[in-house]
């Protein structure tokens, strides 16, 4: 029983249908999830150590690596029925989307560091870390996320696409019966 079909079962009615109805944005939300706590680690211990001083940047290359994460969970879980592109065109359209969604993940952690001065010593530290927690882990995230979703199913995981691919697949089980 894979982790989708656990929740599932376990899940009452009508909710159940809808979630199945829309078990795609499920799986997306469960690697959300998963890249959520890769990217917060990952920030946090780059923020509280080697790049001290430089929040947006560790935020950066927290985002990067969860990114990667995210291309391989997304690509080989959430829309394993999609797509049907070379690989290397699939992939570069993951990391372009991505890398757009950097820029919106970033833009609430700036805007509350450098605009609102939301950091030390204009506030305590305390403040300063939840300021950037909230705009950074859970405003940006979420703008991100909803540009990410939008952006992978339009652009990298077509649904014509991973039609195609499945008819293909049906045509040579048919031929070979």
């Amino acid at each position: 029983m894979t982790v989708v079909e656990s929740v599932l079962s376990h899940t009452p009615e009508p909710l159940r249908s809808v979630l199945i109805k829309h078990r795609e944005l499920l799986k997306f939300g469960i690697v959300g999830g998963t890249t959520f706590v890769v990217d917060n680690g990952v920030w946090y211990l780059l923020k509280l150590s080697v790049l001290e001083d430089k929040p947006t940047t560790a935020k950066a290359i927290a985002i990067i690596v969860a990114t990667i994460v995210s291309y391989i969970l997304n690509r080989e879980w959430s829309f394993r029925t999609r797509g049907g592109r070379e690989r290397h065109h699939e992939a570069a359209l993951f990391f372009v989307i991505s890398g757009l969604a950097v820029a919106v993940n970033l833009i609430p952690l700036w805007v509350s560091r450098y605009v609102l001065h939301l950091e030390l010593p204009n506030v305590s530290r305390f403040a300063q870390e939840l300021a950037d927690f909230v705009s950074g882990s859970i405003i940006g995230m979420l703008l991100a996320m909803v540009f990410r979703f939008w952006g992978f199913k339009r652009w990298v995981f077509p649904d014509e696409l991973g039609k195609r691919r499945r008819d293909l697949s049906r045509d040579e089980a048919d031929t070979n019966a």
